[in-house]
């Protein structure tokens, strides 16, 4: 049998020298259990706020940071503006270029100020009006001389200046002039450019500049005294001038065959033509592409008074 007081001698705590049912025991145990509580919630908070800071900090890292002001946001309301302005601007400024380029490219091609076919029409009205210009001079003209000569027996400087202008009038051009002459006629070849021989060009088949002055002064100098070209008295002086085909003469217009008439020695006029070289020239394009040429005789001609300038605006008399 074994005795109460080796059952005592068993328990544990009869080794420790404590009893087990001390009160002390009881609260540190309590107090320990809290504390463990305590400190476990106190590290799992902690531990989870850490997480969430650095798994924000993560995603915050991640976003770009180009722009940024504040921890709030990418974009600034300044730079939202900024980029709607250019949005606006950028298109305005692109048609404004292209407008600009495209006036400039039209305006580097030019226009012309008139359709070539009103051509025809202007000259014809031009060609109207210098014709009624010339008639109102011819009636201006006759009637000063009306006028002088009623002025000319009582006033004695205006009967010499009267007398002065008669014996000049002949030279002057400015009376009319009768007389045998000469009459040559200058026409294009009446062929088409397809016809001509290789070599040549439909440049080659049309009267020039150069042939109508060669007849005119050869004319001259072979002792003409008195000259129309067309239509119109003419002088020394007069300029004859040719725009493509067309010869354009103290402000008319005028299309081949091309006349000249002239008032002087026949003969003499005629051995001019054949030995002047510029003539002797165009006939050589006569016999060689068709032009045409005519020389005619006339024992009575009858021009009328030169109306245009006779002062000179490009040479100074000598002497």
């Amino acid at each position: 049998m074994v005795s109460e007081v080796d059952r005592a001698s068993d328990d544990p705590s009869d080794d420790a020298g404590i009893p087990s049912s001390d009160p002390t025991e009881t609260t540190t145990d309590n107090l320990t259990d809290n504390l463990t509580e305590d400190a476990t919630e106190d590290a799992t908070e902690d531990a989870t706020e850490d997480a969430t800071e650095d798994a924000t900090e993560d995603m915050t890292d991640t976003t770009p940071s180009r722009g940024r002001t504040d921890g709030s946001s990418g974009v600034t309301p300044a730079t939202s503006r900024r980029r709607a302005t250019w949005g606006v601007l950028v298109p305005l400024v692109t048609a404004g270029a292209g407008l600009m380029f495209a006036m400039s490219f039209q305006a580097a091609q030019g226009s012309d100020l008139r359709a070539d076919r009103d051509l025809p029409a202007l000259i014809i009205a031009g060609d109207a009006r210098v014709a009624e210009k010339v008639q109102r001079l011819d009636a201006l003209q006759k009637e000063v001389d009306g006028l002088s000569a009623a002025s000319g027996p009582t006033d004695a400087r205006i009967a010499q200046l009267t007398q002065r202008a008669k014996e000049l009038a002949p030279e002057a051009a400015t009376t009319t002039a009768k007389g045998p002459g000469v009459e040559v006629t200058l026409n294009d070849a009446q062929r088409s450019a397809d016809s001509l021989p290789n070599g040549y060009t439909a440049d080659d088949i049309v009267v020039h500049q150069q042939d109508v002055q060669g007849v005119v002064n050869a004319l001259w100098a072979s002792g003409a005294t008195a000259m129309m070209i067309q239509d119109q008295r003419v002088i020394s002086t007069s300029a004859v001038r040719c725009v493509g085909n067309t010869l354009i003469l103290q402000g008319r217009v005028y299309a081949p065959p091309y006349r000249i008439k002239a008032i002087g020695d026949v003969d003499r006029m005629r051995a001019g033509l054949d030995a002047d070289p510029t003539v002797a020239i165009y006939r050589q394009w006569v016999d060689a592409v068709g032009l045409g040429y005519e020389v005619r005789s006339n024992d009575k001609f009858e021009f009328p008074a030169y109306s245009g300038s006779v002062d000179l605006q490009h040479a100074t008399p000598i002497g």
